[in-house]
């Protein structure tokens, strides 16, 4: 499938760009890169089907707006946004609006090309959206009702350490809850937790 797509890469920062193109080179995959949002809507119409990798934050037109706009224009392009550690908000937030996948900087070089295969496939996973909904509404079914008002929390995007003062509990049992969510759902990745829920319509 990589041989096929092209991966679109939006960022203002001069040396991600070309850490990533570099990174997709290696794996065999064609990239190109774009230094802002508004210079790759410029030609996003007349572009191959594929993926954009986009950070959350850039100046002028950020990522969720970027998210949006290729939603509205229904172009065959999935969406990765990265997040620094305090923007899990802003990247749940780009989930809502139609992004696939979210990753935390720094991250490492297999999550990033495994998110980008994820991502590439996805244009196809429309049809199997229904049965997936079913199997997530039936695996978060099995939370217990505290770990269903953890999840509730993150996927509103709040931290940790927010989710822990509106429970009234320690960040440490919120992380502990969170790995107990992920483990009964078999999420890999928070960003995975998320998608999965708001799919399952949580």
């Amino acid at each position: 499938m990589a041989n096929s797509s092209e991966v679109y890469v939006v960022d203002d920062d001069e040396a991600i760009r070309r850490s990533l193109a570099f990174l997709l080179r290696t794996a065999g995959i064609t990239s190109h890169t774009y230094e802002s949002a508004e210079a790759f809507l410029a030609e996003a119409r007349g572009l191959p089907p594929g993926c954009v990798i986009t950070d959350v934050r850039m100046p002028g037109v950020d990522g969720i707006e970027l998210v949006r706009r290729l939603g509205e224009e229904k172009l065959p392009l999935a969406t990765i946004v990265m997040t620094g550690h305090g923007d899990i908000a802003l990247a749940v937030e780009a989930m809502k609006a139609g992004a696939v996948d979210f990753i935390e900087k720094p991250f490492k070089d297999e999550v990033m090309l495994s998110a980008v295969q994820k991502a590439l496939v996805a244009e196809g996973g429309a049809a199997q959206d229904d049965g997936a909904k079913q199997a997530y509404q039936q695996a978060f079914a099995t939370l217990s009702r505290r770990e269903r008002e953890v999840l509730e929390l993150v996927v509103a995007g709040k931290t940790s350490k927010v989710v822990a003062y509106d429970l009234g509990i320690s960040p440490r049992t919120v992380e502990v809850y969170r790995a107990g969510m992920m483990m009964k759902t078999g999420a890999k990745s928070l960003s995975e937790l998320v998608s999965m829920a708001l799919l399952a319509g949580i």
